[in-house]
């Protein structure tokens, strides 16, 4: 038989081997050396540990011979007994039913997560024709995020779905196709103001210019859509013209990065992933923020200086709403990544073309707007939970960063 013909257990009778208890050394291999004295066959296995409890299945092939069967249990579970463990073993025929086409990951973020959240989520997914065929912790803080792997349903339909629960009971949900994309190499791509960083960098120019408070009004409005975003940020700009250049470094000194920045980009290099960076901000600001976090693309607008002081102008092409999606494309291709693979996050309205465009398009404490017209949304303050959107989970990260 080849490779890629798997072998046929439809008519093959099997038996369920399920074994309970308190979890110590030794448990799984001393059930794997008792079946083998019956020279069974193992076709599926799952374990899992919960709060120092262990739950071990194992699908086998009955044993041949006369009374194989009946000594077999009998020695299970005279072995759990010896352990003070339970023992259950379920007669059947095959293998578990194959999965249903359309299979999604589906991640849920709970702070915390409740009883009656999940089961709205489970309901919502069955609801939509889905069926939950394994779930598992990925983090237990800063928030608890679990994943539920789906099948039966196509992608689009079940997040459209889950979108609209989530947002209902207060939970983040991301869902994404399955398959081999996801572990290959990735683009992820970020907003810098009220994302990457907790500042409008704008309005940390205009404190020292004793206009924050007239920027940050129109800040407010572009970011939910209410002024066009060129128009606004010329507006602003010109409000800082005679400031000093060595305003420049004053700015960067105050700004402070979002909670699990660091650890959310550390992480993705690690895993060979490519970051960037898009802002309306400056480049100012962006040029120092790559080189202190080691990122592969940054992209902003730049405020003229003109003899040593702020002209109020911004020189070059701008960016804009359209200008992050054009600027995603063009990190993509250069970094040989298919736009499929891209992940955007951002918080304002100008980043909507951007999350709409990547693969994954993540709204990270976002305006209403936003939130409803993205992918998924995230409403915590640790920008490092998007990485357990992409599977990744907190003791992959802590161990990764024990090893450093």
């Amino acid at each position: 038989m080849s490779a890629s013909q798997p072998p046929r257990t439809a008519d093959v009778r099997t038996l369920l081997v399920k074994i309970f208890g308190k979890d110590r050394p030794g448990i799984t291999a001393g059930l794997f050396d008792t079946l083998a004295a019956y020279s069974v066959d193992v076709i599926d296995i799952e374990q899992v540990v919960t709060r120092g409890r262990i739950v071990l299945c194992a699908l086998i092939t009955a044993p041949a011979g006369k009374g194989a069967e009946g000594e077999l249990r009998a020695t299970v579970h005279s072995w759990a007994e010896s352990l003070k463990l339970q023992a259950e073993i379920i007669s059947g025929t095959g293998d578990n039913r194959p999965r249903g086409s359309g299979r999604s990951h589906v991640t849920v973020l709970g702070n915390p997560l409740t009883a009656e959240s999940t089961s709205a989520i489970a309901a919502c997914i069955t609801t939509a024709g889905g069926n939950i065929d394994r779930i598992f912790r990925l983090a237990k803080y800063p928030v608890t995020a679990v994943e539920f792997a789906v099948s039966g349903v196509e992608t689009e339909p079940l997040r459209t779905a889950l979108a609209t629960e989530g947002a209902e009971i207060g939970v983040d949900v991301a869902v994404v196709s399955a398959g081999l994309h996801r572990r290959a190499q990735r683009l992820v791509v970020m907003d810098v103001d009220s994302t990457l960083i907790q500042d409008e960098v704008i309005e940390l120019f205009a404190a020292h210019a004793g206009c924050e408070a007239e920027v940050a009004e129109v800040t407010s409005r572009a970011m939910l859509g209410e002024l066009d975003f060129e128009q606004s940020l010329h507006a602003r700009v010109a409000l800082l013209a005679g400031l000093d250049a060595s305003v420049v470094e004053k700015v960067r000194a105050e700004i402070r990065l979002t909670p699990g920045a660091r650890t959310l980009i550390r992480t993705l290099k690690r895993l060979g992933y490519q970051v960037g960076v898009v802002s309306g901000g400056f480049t100012q600001v962006t040029d120092a923020l790559q080189e202190q976090l080691g990122l592969d693309f940054a992209s902003a607008n730049t405020l003229e200086i003109v003899d040593g002081r702020l002209t109020g102008r911004v020189v070059g092409e701008i960016v804009d709403r359209a200008g992050k999606a054009r600027l995603l494309r063009r990190f993509a291709a250069e970094a040989g990544v298919p736009l499929a693979q891209t992940v955007a996050i951002g918080d304002g309205a100008n980043d909507l073309d951007m999350l709409n465009a990547a693969g994954l398009g993540v709204a990270f404490n976002a305006k209403p707007v936003v939130r409803k017209a993205a992918h998924t949304a995230v409403n915590v303050p640790f920008l490092d939970t998007v990485l357990y959107l992409l599977g990744i989970t907190r003791e992959e990260v802590e161990a990764a960063d024990c090893d450093d």
